[in-house]
């Protein structure tokens, strides 16, 4: 049941590589944004707050779509990049690395909105009040109280990233070395009804995603703990 072809070893490993660059990428975007959501006063939160929810409730096809055409040789980002001589990232890796920062955007900074939100700034103020500079505090202060929130953030981040398929197949199409992830193999496998490879990666994506959620409540309810 689980003899992996080359194939699929390949795809496995873009996939992670994928999900790894993209949760990466994304904390580093993710927790100023997440920071100024859950203390900013400007009442252009809430157009953020809307815009990074987006890919919730937007059809990945329609996101792949628009990412497609900017990113293609006469899109906004592609055309530009074409001019400079360099190549559009349509049908690339690294465009779907730039199409999973933003499709996996709510789910790294949600958790640390969140987070942000419950510690308050009153440990901030503390710290500031004792001569602790921004860096300072981001590591002293906000890191350790808000792992919890990091680590959550990353945990959803890589897992959904992994999940991805229609913003996967708009953008980068399906090309072995370069874009062919390991939901594309699995639509591959099944279209041409070849069930048993379908079922094989598919169980793997299943106990991977059982194991994320195992991960995530188990987080949750230790950092509650903690609090209390």
């Amino acid at each position: 049941m689980f003899d992996i072809t080359s194939d699929d070893l390949s795809a496995i490993i873009l996939t992670l590589k994928l999900a790894g660059l993209t949760t990466l990428i994304l904390l580093s975007i993710a927790a100023p944004l997440a920071w100024w959501l859950a203390n900013g006063k400007s009442l252009g939160r809430v157009v953020v707050q809307a815009l990074v929810a987006l890919p919730l409730v937007l059809p990945p096809t329609v996101l792949g779509f628009y990412m497609l055409m900017m990113l293609g040789p006469k899109g906004a980002i592609g055309g530009q990049l074409e001019s400079w001589g360099w190549h559009h990232l349509a049908f690339t890796f690294e465009g779907l690395v730039v199409s999973s920062v933003l499709y996996s955007m709510p789910f790294a900074v949600q958790p640390l909105q969140e987070t942000f939100s419950n510690l308050g700034r009153r440990p901030i103020e503390v710290a500031a009040a004792m001569g602790a500079n921004a860096i300072d505090r981001f590591f002293t202060v906000i890191l350790p109280l808000c792992k919890g929130g990091f680590a959550i953030a990353a945990t959803l981040t890589f897992a959904h990233t992994i999940g991805e398929f229609g913003v996967i197949l708009m953008v980068g199409g399906n090309i072995p070395g370069e874009t062919h992830v390991l939901s594309t193999v699995i639509y591959d496998y099944a279209e041409s009804m070849n069930y048993e490879a379908a079922h094989r990666l598919s169980f793997i994506l299943l106990i991977f995603a059982f194991a994320v959620l195992f991960t995530v409540y188990a987080l949750n309810k230790r950092f509650e703990t903690v609090k209390l």
